[in-house]
């Protein structure tokens, strides 16, 4: 808790500082922390290789583990999307709109920081480089608090940040890392109001619960991630092979990994067993509905209730035939989590009746849903993905950590 508080009190103290940093100023330390990340490559893997060996010990799944893993080609691609953000335009100080009431007044409406933002992750380290990126590029400070799996690595890119950051010219206690793990400090940031403006929670349903339950401080809700793919009757069977089989096995332990499939009847007695065949041959655990396991010789384990409401993570595959284009929304309206979703057809009517219709912050027609990414979207990283409706929705970048401020100019009207 004294760890806690001290970090809050220098971050509340920096986010005074940050509204006079320059944007140059910003950049330039955003440039130097992506090249310190490269040159200190190996001190960030053999931090990794502790996290790594202690996961492994404690019996942390495979694809869980692959979500901790540094390797010098993720680094590179860590510290690229830093300078991705350095090289995004400044929201800070853009002005919005501006109109002239007919009492002569000029008001304005300006992007601000939020100021001090706080994020709850779990073992995922690139999301502290991300994280501290997005908020130092926004003129906020930052706080993060991930998961014990990822201590080490989260430390030590920190540290590696904080030194090229404040050497830049950034005030010193604008980049936080909180090293206490526990649940208690966890909670306790949650609660850190006067000190904490916004939280960010990125994780699995038990972490986003937490966070919504117990927090006091305003929440922006990211959510798991139950993501579906449909195969309409009027697919191309080669693009629907080869699109699920990249939504579901290139990553399968990130959000934006399909969970379930839903294959239109019409076809299903075609891309079933050809479907099937793939993803066991991938090592894809398929638990399948009576319709789709009668079509494949091979072995399925069948599917319940439970299943479709499920975040995996993992190589398992719900699976279930649907009766066209409405009952795969109303499938998936039901059981998803308002993350990613996509079509695959080459029919305009049902591909625009499933984006009118699904609820989801992301939907695609005839595309993965590997690609709802800050970086995949152009936003150079991502501090979540919200699935909420206020405020901010889908890959959280630049712009949905400002705030606004009206600016109003006068020449001595009052109010009668």
């Amino acid at each position: 808790m004294r760890e806690l508080l001290s970090k809050c009190k220098a971050a509340k103290r920096a986010a005074e500082q940050m509204s006079r940093v320059t944007t140059v100023t910003k950049d330039n330390a955003l440039r130097a922390m992506a090249q310190a990340l490269i040159d200190r490559t190996d001190e960030l893997l053999a931090a990794n290789g502790i996290d790594l060996e202690n996961a492994e010990k404690n019996g942390v799944r495979p694809a869980m583990l692959d979500r901790l893993r540094l390797t010098p080609e993720r680094i590179q691609g860590i510290a690229e999307g830093v300078r991705q953000v350095a090289a995004l335009g400044d929201p800070i100080g853009e002005v919005t709109g501006e109109w002239t009431r007919p009492n002569g007044l000029v008001i304005g409406r300006r992007r601000v920081p939020m100021g001090v933002i706080a994020i709850i992750y779990e073992a995922r380290p690139n999301v502290t480089a991300d994280a501290a990126a997005l908020c130092l590029k926004t003129s906020n400070v930052s706080i993060l608090r991930g998961g014990r799996e990822a201590i080490a690595s989260n430390t030590a890119m920190m540290k590696i940040m904080q030194k090229a950051a404040y050497a830049a010219g950034i005030p010193e206690g604008a980049l936080n890392i909180i090293e206490d793990t526990s649940r208690d400090t966890a909670t306790e940031l949650m609660r850190m109001n006067g000190y904490v403006d916004l939280l960010i929670p990125r994780g699995g349903k038990g972490l986003i619960k937490s966070v919504v339950d117990n927090a006091t401080v305003p929440v922006v809700e990211t959510a798991a991630g139950n993501c579906h793919v449909y195969v309409d009757g009027a697919a191309d069977m080669d693009m629907a092979e080869k699109i699920v089989m990249n939504a579901k096995v290139q990553r399968p332990s990130v959000c934006n990994a399909a969970e379930t499939l839903l294959i239109d009847r019409a076809v299903a007695a075609e891309f079933v067993p050809r479907i099937f065949r793939a993803l066991s041959d991938a090592g894809v655990e398929i638990r399948a509905d009576e319709a789709s396991a009668s079509l494949y010789d091979g072995s399925t384990v069948p599917v319940t209730d439970e299943d479709y409401y499920t975040e995996y993570n993992d190589y398992i595959i719900a699976v279930k035939v649907v009766d066209g284009v409405e009952e795969a929304i109303e499938h998936i309206n039901k059981y998803n989590t308002k993350h990613s979703e996509a079509i695959i057809t080459d029919s305009y009517s049902a591909s625009e009746k499933f984006l009118n219709e699904v609820d989801a912050a992301a939907v695609y027609v005839n595309a993965s849903t590997r690609f709802t990414d800050g970086f995949e979207f152009g936003f150079g990283a991502e501090i979540g993905i919200s699935t909420q409706k206020m405020h901010a929705r889908g890959p959280m970048g630049l712009e949905a950590l400002t705030s606004i401020k009206y600016i109003v100019r006068g020449n001595g009207q009052t109010r009668g």
